[in-house]
């Protein structure tokens, strides 16, 4: 049995487009991960191409998402959560 090759989605592609969300745009999401607005645009289309399909309705007044992107923002979420919940647990102070 020959199984497809398993790809990862890079956090940073994850949090780039969270925040594109949260903030309705690219420019002030870039400005919330510490990006420029071209690099943020990239990193869209990055991750667009590793899940393959569109994620945003580009339109020249408000960023809207498509339904592929409704259903990854929710998985993008709790992913991003978890990633930040681990690296807490493991990055607090020892108590003895």
């Amino acid at each position: 049995m020959v199984r497809a090759a398993l790809q990862n989605i890079p956090t940073d592609l994850l949090r780039s487009f969270v925040s594109a969300i949260d903030t309705g745009s690219f420019t002030r999401a870039a400005e919330t991960v510490g990006r420029t607005q071209s690099a943020v645009s990239l990193q869209i289309r990055r991750l667009e191409d590793v899940v393959g399909t569109r994620l945003f309705v580009r339109d020249a007044h408000k960023l809207m998402l498509t339904d592929e992107g409704k259903t990854l923002a929710q998985y993008a979420v709790r992913m991003l959560a978890l990633n930040d919940e681990a690296l807490a647990v493991l990055n607090s102070p020892k108590i003895s």
